[in-house]
């Protein structure tokens, strides 16, 4: 099987115009960012405002494992495959971090003949996105440290400065740090830390916003810090939201690219649903709908925190209904769940797949309380034996699942032929979509309700710091922000907080050690368990395997 990077040399890219072109954009309507890829400007976006949405179906996943799942893969693969059927499709996808391109994880534009494409530039700067609210992140940062330095005017408390420096790398080096050490020149010195980009809230009011004045609104919405009598400094008293929504205008615009089929795809906003709510940008997803008869999105991780968050959150301050959902396994994951080793996962074990079939059970009754049709995709291995394959079937069958074998990786398109018929069919099914839980509860309840219902937690142990926040959280401006949706920090590898319990854990409480409010972004961040918002770098990290020749050919990127 050829590399994944050596597919996408061998794919026959259209010129990104040509894409455009299929979806009614103009070509004064795109700015160009070399061949390949391009920006849609806010005069098309406006445009379709009148135009009627198609239906929106969104890829999820049981707990991701070392094996893989496949998840981007199958969404891109997906797109091709509705493409082959006859129905028009555009993709709608979030944007690679270079941490764990560079990290434990690899790139994340799919895989196999089911990629986006170009490959090299969507995995490492793409557009320049992540750089623009990198800036506007540290922007800020400076500004806070700038006032301090001038004299301090606001009153501004130096030990609850909320507001940390960020950088789209691994470096755990900077998760505790000292700023302002020196000449008296240099700054005032206080404690900071850096936490990757995607965690910034920059990130997720960029990925919510529906315009450049929405935009500007809730960078000024931000608390930053406290003063001295306790109450909140925000992003518009320190004087930089203009500034900032400046560098943020272009990267704004969602980013148009192609598959290795030419299905059009559009890819913009944040990853890591395990410390973020981990969906791409509303903006990008209310075009997709506009441009097309189906709209093939996903969420970051497994079902439990991706598919949580885009429906009780995304969904919630976007006005987005889904009309499908799919649920993305592996049987090599699955006896994975089941005790298996990584290094034995290609040897047939049915009995460890009945035993880790647990979590593609608890994925599909949680998924169930939305009430979204939900299909099965069985990203399928070669190393899968029918007996297996025919165990997943039947225990999809009997919590009234349709399941789909999906060779997109292989196959491309052709793959998914199955998958794609079985999700049309569910886009026809009757739906009730509803959230998890209403505006109405406190933010202690939402968190509850979350971890009873869907990590099947027995409760929930809030540590001392947590409840502090949180009282003042409830209290500030006569509590406005107690309708807030909440947005979990949890492992992705267990429905726990502990990563080491696999399958459907039991008999278990969910500890919050610390919670904060994003009151840009308008939602609620619960820290549970060890979860860090700086991941580190692995002992031999992917950046060991990237490489680059004279002739200016990247190669490693996977």
């Amino acid at each position: 099987m050829k590399t994944d990077i050596e597919i996408a040399h061998e794919a026959k890219l259209l010129p990104i115009g040509e894409i455009a072109a299929k979806l009614g954009i103009a070509e004064d309507e795109i700015d160009y960012y070399g061949k390949y890829k391009a920006k849609i400007t806010d005069g098309f976006i406006r445009k379709t405002s009148s135009l009627t949405d198609g239906k929106l179906i969104l890829v999820t996943a049981i707990n991701p494992t070392p094996a893989g799942e496949g998840k981007t893969t199958t969404t891109v693969g997906l797109g091709q495959a509705m493409e082959k059927i006859g129905k028009k499709t555009v993709i709608a996808l979030r944007e690679p971090s270079l941490g764990p391109v560079f990290g434990i994880k690899g790139g994340a534009a799919g895989g196999g003949y089911s990629q986006v494409l170009p490959m090299e530039d969507i995995n490492l700067h793409f557009t320049g996105d992540f750089h623009a609210i990198t800036s506007a992140n540290n922007l800020l940062c400076a500004a806070i440290d700038n006032h301090l330095q001038q004299g301090n005017q606001l009153g501004i408390d130096q030990r609850r400065i909320l507001f940390p420096r960020a950088m789209d790398m691994n470096d755990r080096a900077l998760r505790n740090i000292v700023v302002g050490l020196g000449s008296k020149t240099d700054g005032v010195p206080r404690q900071d830390h850096f936490i990757i980009t995607v965690a910034s809230e920059i990130m997720a009011i960029l990925c919510l916003s529906s315009s450049i004045s929405d935009l500007k609104q809730r960078l000024g919405d931000i608390i930053v810090a406290y003063k001295y009598d306790g109450t909140p400094v925000y992003c518009r008293e320190i004087g930089v939201h203009g500034a900032m929504a400046a560098l943020l205008r272009d990267a704004l615009q969602p980013n148009l690219v192609q598959t290795t089929e030419n299905t059009p795809a559009i890819i913009h906003g944040g990853p890591f649903a395990n410390i973020a709510h981990g969906c791409n940008s509303i903006r990008a997803t209310k075009l997709a709908l506009k441009l097309a008869d189906y709209t093939i999105t996903e969420a970051g991780f497994g079902a439990d925190l991706g598919a949580e968050k885009f429906l009780d959150i995304k969904c919630r301050i976007g006005g987005l209904k889904p009309s499908a959902i799919v649920l993305v396994a592996t049987v090599r994951a699955l006896k994975y769940n089941g005790g298996v080793p990584k290094t034995e996962l290609k040897a047939e074990n049915t009995e460890a797949l009945r035993k880790g079939i647990c979590n593609l059970e608890a994925h599909l009754d949680n998924l169930s309380q939305f009430g979204v049709p939900v299909v099965v995709a069985l990203n399928r291995f070669d190393t899968d034996t029918e007996a297996e394959i025919d165990i997943v079937r039947e225990a999809c069958r009997l919590r009234g699942a349709e399941m789909a074998l999906s060779e997109v990786f292989a196959k491309g398109g052709e793959g998914g032929r199955d998958l794609a018929e079985k999700v049309v069919a569910a886009c026809e099914k009757p739906s009730d979509f509803r959230f998890l839980y209403n505006d109405g509860l406190s933010i202690k309840e939402k968190i509850e309700c979350i971890a009873k219902n869907i990590y099947g937690a027995d409760g929930v142990d809030f540590e001392a710091a947590a409840l502090a926040s949180l009282s003042q959280i409830e209290t500030l401006e006569d509590g406005k922000f107690r309708k807030c949706p909440v947005c979990m920090a949890k492992t992705q590898y267990s429905l726990s907080d502990d990563p080491k319990k696999l399958g459907r854990p039991k008999n278990f409480n969910i500890t919050v050690r610390e919670i904060s409010l994003s009151a840009g972004a308008h939602f609620v961040v619960a820290l549970t368990g060890t979860i860090m918002t700086m991941p580190g770098l692995p002992k031999v990290p992917a950046a060991n395997l990237i490489d680059i020749d004279d002739e200016g050919n990247i190669t490693g990127l996977f």
